[in-house]
C-alpha cells in the first residue's frame, strides 16, 4: 500500500491508548508521538520550578518561561521506543510518576501550553505516516486526520490498570488513590475551556474494558487495513 496516512487516537487516561500507538507504529513503520509525554514534560518542568502544586498554579509565571522548554523524542535503540528529553535530558521515568498525573490536568488546561505544543504536533505530521495519541488529536491537532479513534474503558477498569503499572514500578500506592486521580483527570480533560476531552464525530469509538491486548490490536489493525485499503482503491 502506498498511502500514508495519519492515524489519531484519543481518549480517556489509561485506556491503553499509547500501548496501541507503539503496535500500529512498529507495524506500519510508522512515527509515533506521545503527546501526552509533552505535556508531562511541561507539567514536570513547572514543578521543578514550583509553579505548580497541588495546592497553587502560577499560570503566568509559567506561559512567560515556555520559551525556556525544549522538547525532544530520542529513539532508545536498546529499549526500542523513542523518550521524553526536556532541555537534552532524559526524563522519561520522572514524567511517569503519581506526582506528575496528579498535576498534569492542571498545566495541559493552559491555552499558552496547548498552543506552543499543538504547533510542534502539527510539525511533526507534515509528511502523515504518523500514529500520535493523545486529548484533542482527532479534534484540534489533525481533524482531518484519515483515522481517528476514540478510546474507552471504565475508570475502575483502567484504575486498575494504572495501579499495577505503578506497583510493577515499585511505587508505593493506593487503589483508591489512582482511582481518584482517574476520575479527577476525566473531569478536568472533559471540561476544561480550551480543547476539552471530546469524541470526534467521525471517529470510532473502541471500548477495551474487557479485552485483551492481542485482541484489541487485531481489531484496530484491521481498522487501519480497511482504511488503507479505500485509499488505494
Amino acid at each position: 500500500m502506498s498511502k500514508k496516512i495519519i492515524i489519531a487516537i484519543d481518549g480517556f487516561s489509561s485506556t491503553g491508548k499509547s500501548t496501541i500507538a507503539k503496535q500500529l507504529s512498529k507495524q506500519l513503520g510508522y512515527a509515533y508521538v506521545d503527546t501526552g509525554a509533552m505535556y508531562r514534560a511541561v507539567t514536570f518542568y513547572a514543578m521543578q520550578h514550583n509553579y505548580v502544586s497541588a495546592d497553587f498554579l502560577k499560570e503566568e509565571e509559567l506561559i512567560k518561561n515556555l520559551k525556556e522548554i525544549s522538547l525532544k523524542f530520542k529513539y532508545n535503540e536498546k529499549l526500542k521506543f523513542s523518550e521524553m528529553y526536556l532541555n537534552d535530558k532524559n526524563i522519561e521515568k520522572e514524567i511517569r510518576t503519581m506526582e506528575v498525573s496528579r498535576m498534569v490536568s492542571k498545566v495541559a488546561a493552559i491555552s499558552a501550553v496547548r498552543r506552543k505544543l499543538v504547533e510542534q504536533q502539527q510539525e511533526m505530521g507534515k509528511d502523515k505516516g504518523l500514529v500520535m495519541d493523545g486529548r484533542d488529536i482527532g479534534t484540534v491537532v489533525f481533524p482531518e486526520a484519515e483515522l481517528k479513534l476514540f478510546m474507552t474503558a471504565s475508570a475502575e477498569k483502567r484504575a486498575t490498570r494504572r495501579y499495577k503499572e505503578l506497583l510493577d514500578k515499585g511505587d508505593k500506592v493506593s487503589f483508591e488513590e489512582v482511582l481518584q486521580n482517574v476520575q479527577q483527570r476525566d473531569h478536568i480533560d472533559s471540561t476544561r475551556k480550551d480543547s476539552p476531552l471530546i469524541q470526534a464525530e467521525d471517529a470510532i469509538e473502541f471500548d477495551n474494558s474487557d479485552m485483551g491486548l492481542k485482541e484489541q490490536f487485531e481489531r484496530i489493525l484491521s481498522l487501519v487495513n480497511i482504511r488503507l485499503a479505500t485509499l488505494d482503491s
